[in-house]
C-alpha cells in the first residue's frame, strides 16, 4: 500500500515538473497565446494519436452526454491555456504562475459541488495558504500595472482549471488518459482555427522546436500524466500537491533564461512548498 502511494505521488510529482516547463516556454515562444495554444493542442493530439494507435487505445466515446461533457471540458482547457499564457506575457514566469495557482483554493471550495464530499476545512487553509503566497507577489495595486493585469489573467485561467479538472474527473474511472487528453486537443484545435485566418506566423518556423516541446513534453506527457494521477487523489489533493509547479517553473526560469526571483518570490514560493509537504503527508495518512 505504502509503495502504491509513493509510486502514484512520484507520477504525480514528475507530471507536475513535465507541465511547469510551460512557464518558461509560454513567455519565450515569440507568437501571440491564441496561436501558441492553437499548434501546441493541435501537435499534441497528433502525437496522442499517434501513441493511442501503437497502443491500441480506443478513442471512441460511449455516450453522447459524454461527448458534450468533454467538449465543455476542452473549452475550459483551452480558456484555461490562453489566459494563462496572457498571464505569463504580461508579467513574468513566476508570477503568472504563481497567480494561476489561486486554482487549489477554487477547487476546495468547488469540488463539494461536483462530487458527494464535503467541504473540507484543511484543503481550504492549505489552499489559502497558496493563495498568500501569490498576494506577497503583487509589486503595486494599480490597473495599469502589466503585472496585476496578469495576475488578473492567472486567476481567470485558475478557475477555468479548476472546472476542467472537477468535470473531467468522473471520466477518468472509464477512459483512458491519453484518450481523454487526445480529445481535449481536438476540441482546442477546432475552437481556435479561426486564429489561422488572421493571426501573425511570421516567425513560426522559428519557433517550431519550442512549440514541438511545449506540445510533447508539456502537454502530451505532463498533462495526460497529470490526468492519470485523477484516479488515485482527489482534485483537491492533486491540486495543492501539483502547487509545486511554481517552484519548479522558477528554477527552470531561473537555470534556462536568467531571470533571478526576488525576496517576496522565496516566500511565496516557500508558502506554497510548505503546503504541498503537509498534503503529501495528510494524503498518505
Amino acid at each position: 500500500m505504502e509503495n502504491s502511494y509513493i509510486k502514484n505521488l512520484s507520477f504525480l510529482l514528475l507530471a507536475t515538473l513535465f507541465v511547469s516547463t510551460s512557464g518558461v516556454l509560454g513567455k519565450y515562444i515569440n507568437l501571440s497565446a491564441e496561436a501558441i495554444i492553437l499548434f501546441r493542442a493541435f501537435l499534441a493530439a497528433v502525437f496522442i494519436y499517434g501513441f493511442c494507435k501503437f497502443k491500441k487505445i480506443d478513442l471512441k466515446l460511449k455516450s453522447k452526454k459524454d461527448r458534450l461533457s468533454l467538449v465543455l471540458v476542452g473549452f475550459f482547457m483551452g480558456a484555461h491555456w490562453v489566459t494563462y499564457f496572457y498571464a505569463l506575457k504580461l508579467s513574468n514566469v513566476a508570477i503568472g504562475m504563481l497567480s494561476m495557482y489561486t486554482f487549489p483554493v477554487i477547487t476546495a471550495f468547488l469540488e463539494p459541488l461536483f462530487t458527494k464530499s464535503k467541504l473540507n476545512l484543511i484543503h481550504v487553509v492549505l489552499a489559502t495558504l497558496v493563495l498568500i503566497g501569490m498576494f506577497i507577489l503583487v509589486p503595486e495595486f494599480s490597473l495599469e500595472n502589466t503585472y496585476l493585469q496578469g495576475i488578473l489573467f492567472g486567476v481567470v485561467s485558475a478557475f477555468c482549471y479548476s472546472l476542467r479538472n472537477l468535470m473531467l474527473k468522473k471520466h477518468v474511472k472509464t477512459y483512458n488518459s491519453s484518450m481523454l487528453m487526445f480529445h481535449q486537443m481536438i476540441i482546442v484545435t477546432i475552437l481556435l482555427t479561426p486564429v489561422l485566418f488572421f493571426g501573425d506566423f511570421s516567425n513560426l518556423k522559428s519557433e517550431l522546436p519550442l512549440l514541438m516541446l511545449v506540445a510533447i513534453l508539456t502537454t502530451a506527457i505532463g498533462h495526460t500524466m497529470m490526468v492519470n494521477s485523477f484516479k488515485h487523489f482527489s482534485i483537491s489533493t492533486a491540486s495543492i500537491i501539483s502547487s509545486v509547479q511554481p517552484i519548479f517553473g522558477i528554477i527552470i526560469a531561473y537555470l534556462f533564461v536568467n531571470e533571478i526571483p526576488d525576496f517576496n518570490t522565496f516566500i511565496g514560493g516557500s508558502l506554497i512548498l510548505l503546503t504541498v509537504i503537509i498534503e503529501s503527508i495528510r494524503s498518505k495518512k
